[in-house]
């Protein structure tokens, strides 16, 4: 789905469907209470979010692996596989595509091993089988089944928690008090301009941004799409690189896309005589024959203080 514009702010909608968002908010509250965790013995670090939609989530997972690789440590990626068809699976990169594993695991899996099973428990216990010190969450603060020795949550500090509402009124995903319970730290990327660092009680904030590492800034016209959870965030990271965006087209968050969409696509391009760049995640959801006609930002997290943040891991 794409992230609705009344999500940002209160209005007469969000309003509207408040008490459905009161019910949303209590069934979680109620599905985390109910069920007890299993716990495994490698470290469990989840990076999570309250809200739906993209805060970047996991290109954090994938900087929190690096970390952790750099300090002798076997980090494995735990994930649900959203979109894909395989479980209880080690994500092979060479051999599957995202229509087998769905599209993250793909990008995790560039990193460091990707265990994919909706059953996050039973995932757990394969990884550690397969040697895993630690296993990394990408998303699955709200799954109760898994213990969790450690909670990131992630905030886009542009977007903030939105109106504050629950699911369908707002974003959110659990009501905010309660999940900033559960939470060990605030991971905060991009800018705050919402204040939010001095809202978090004695939780330990860490900042970071997105950076573009390919290609160098180039000043020429370019056509952009992008099926994520918030469009605008990747073309505003196409603007920072010096990229003037001539047209665009969005699509639903985890989006496949068909032959007709992708030819639609390139046909743009040729209208514009511009190269047409997405997101790495949609990459891998092009067919490999059609893949060189198209172009891919990569991103990777800048963090402020990554010294610091690795102490805080290991620690």
């Amino acid at each position: 789905m794409k992230t609705p514009t009344y999500w940002k702010n209160k209005n007469i909608l969000s309003v509207i469907l408040l008490p459905l968002g009161w019910i949303y908010g209590l069934a979680t509250a109620l599905r985390l209470w109910i069920h007890t965790p299993q716990k495994v013995d490698a470290k469990v670090i989840c990076v999570g979010n309250l809200t739906a939609g993209g805060t970047g989530k996991t290109p954090v997972a994938v900087s929190l692996a690096a970390l952790l690789q750099q300090n002798g440590k076997n980090p494995y990626f735990v994930s649900r596989g959203y979109g894909g068809k395989l479980k209880d699976v080690l994500v092979d990169p060479k051999r599957h595509t995202a229509a087998d594993v769905g599209d993250e695991p793909l990008l995790l899996a560039r990193q460091a091993q990707v265990v994919i099973n909706p059953q996050r428990y039973e995932g757990a216990l394969l990884a550690e089988q397969e040697g895993a010190d630690y296993i990394i969450m990408d998303d699955g603060f709200q799954n109760p089944y898994l213990y969790k020795d450690f909670s990131f949550i992630v905030v886009d500090g542009n977007f903030g928690f939105g109106n504050g509402f629950c699911i369908p009124a707002g974003p959110l995903r659990e009501f905010k008090g309660l999940g900033l319970k559960r939470a060990n730290a605030v991971i905060i990327l991009g800018e705050d301009k919402h204040n939010l660092s001095g809202s978090f009680g004695k939780l330990p904030v860490f900042r970071g941004k997105t950076v573009a590492v390919s290609p160098s800034p180039l000043t020429y016209d370019v056509v952009a799409f992008a099926g994520i959870g918030r469009p605008e965030k990747f073309y505003q990271s196409l603007r920072d690189c010096g990229f003037k965006i001539v047209a665009t087209k969005d699509f639903p968050d985890h989006h496949f896309y068909s032959e007709a969409e992708l030819q639609e696509l390139l046909d743009l391009g040729k209208k514009y005589k511009a190269p047409v760049y997405t997101t790495a995640k949609d990459f891998v959801k092009i067919p490999p024959r059609l893949q060189s006609k198209f172009k891919v930002l990569e991103i990777t997290i800048e963090w402020e203080n990554p010294a610091e943040l690795a102490n805080f891991l290991l620690r």
